[in-house]
């Protein structure tokens, strides 16, 4: 296709993986007479980002959900009851299938009330206006763009903007996901969505899923970035003090090269908590990060460039590679019991303050053996 000439539609097809454009051609054909089938959400957004998405999430209107995915022939797992299913690609991605439906909030902070609607229904229900659009894939292969809300507009100016005057306040958990948004994509927040804040915020508390997104932000490529934005917003109450500036700090850390996995940003979390074993059975973050967190506040060696040798570094800047085992042999202990006999007498002497570096290790170990000989 000509470039210049190509529709936004034609725009998201062509960044879509050849086999996800075979795959949705065949849902749409596969679906029948009457009924509309599109791709959804992120994966437009991002598309017309110039990324190629990974997430498919596909929106059905007229058409049995469950038995669509049943009918690719690939394997997955259908919820008649809420009238969605996940099927896995042949490359093991997982790709999601939904009723079109509207949404109602009874109880502001709990889970929303499903019904059933049409395609259109299902974008105005969504969070912002730049994840409610649509790629209609119809059976004869012609591709149509949807936006219902003005979201192309939002994603031009790369403004993120709420779809309903009490949106935040029903759903806290999407000021979460906006800051982890603004932070990846480098977008700015609408009047509308500063003016909802202080509602989501009183909703905090009573909104579980907001702690599913918290621990979302941890898988961010920089979560410092969408905790600074959530700062910004005024909505730095969501996390420990002092968890921004340390998770800003392990970003600066991957911006220079060195790899920083999801457990140590989880472990830095932690560490600004007063509880934090509370807050990692909150956010559902397992045993891990904990026992990442009490290593790096231990003595124990850490190999250079390991998760605790960074958090060390992060928690106590004072902090240097002490001598392991491998390092006392070589400076002359003999091994067997002896080596354990040094290293407790070097951790003895960093726990009084009288070593605070590697090299005032070695001269201790020194001092220590010419007095054992």
């Amino acid at each position: 296709m000509n470039g210049a000439a190509q529709t936004p539609g034609e725009r998201v097809w062509e960044q879509l993986r050849l086999e996800d454009r075979t795959w949705l051609a065949g849902l749409a054909r596969a679906a029948g007479p009457g009924a509309r089938v599109a791709l959804v959400g992120g994966a437009v957004r991002d598309a017309l980002l110039g990324e190629t998405p990974s997430d498919l999430d596909v929106v059905v209107e007229g058409a049995d959900v469950g038995t669509l995915a049943a009918d690719t022939g690939l394997p997955g797992l259908v919820h008649p009851a809420f009238g969605n299913a996940t099927v896995t690609l042949p490359d093991r991605r997982h790709a999601d299938l939904v009723r079109a439906r509207r949404e109602s909030y009874p109880v502001p902070g709990g889970n929303p009330v499903p019904a059933p609607g049409t395609l259109e229904d299902d974008l105005r229900r969504r969070d912002f206006g730049l994840n409610a659009l649509a790629l209609l894939v119809s059976p004869d292969g012609r591709l149509t763009l949807l936006d219902e809300v003005g979201g192309l507009e939002d994603l031009r100016a790369r403004t993120l903007r709420p779809l309903h005057p009490h949106s935040l306040h029903e759903d806290a958990s999407r000021l979460v996901r906006g800051a982890r948004l603004a932070g990846r994509l480098g977008l700015t927040p609408h009047p509308e969505l500063r003016r909802q804040v202080p509602g989501a915020l009183e909703m905090a508390d009573r909104t579980p899923r907001l702690h599913a997104e918290l621990r979302l932000l941890l898988d961010e490529p920089r979560p410092g970035r969408a905790a600074r934005v959530l700062e910004e917003w005024g909505a730095g109450a969501l996390l420990p003090a002092g968890a921004v500036e340390r998770l800003e700090a392990l970003d600066v850390r991957q911006d220079t090269g060195q790899r920083v996995l999801a457990p140590a940003y989880a472990a830095a979390l932690l560490s600004a908590a007063p509880d934090p074993a509370a807050l990692a059975d909150r956010l559902g973050l397992g045993e891990k990060p904990g026992a990442l967190l009490a290593r790096a506040r231990s003595d124990a060696p850490a190999a250079p460039g390991s998760a605790e040798a960074v958090l060390r570094a992060l928690l106590r800047p004072e902090a240097y590679p002490v001598l392991t085992g491998r390092d006392v042999v070589a400076l002359g202990v003999p091994p067997g019991p002896a080596v354990g006999q040094a290293l407790a007498h070097l951790a003895a002497l960093r726990r009084a303050g009288q070593v605070r570096s590697r090299e005032g290790e070695q001269a201790a170990l020194r001092t220590y053996l010419a007095a054992r000989t």
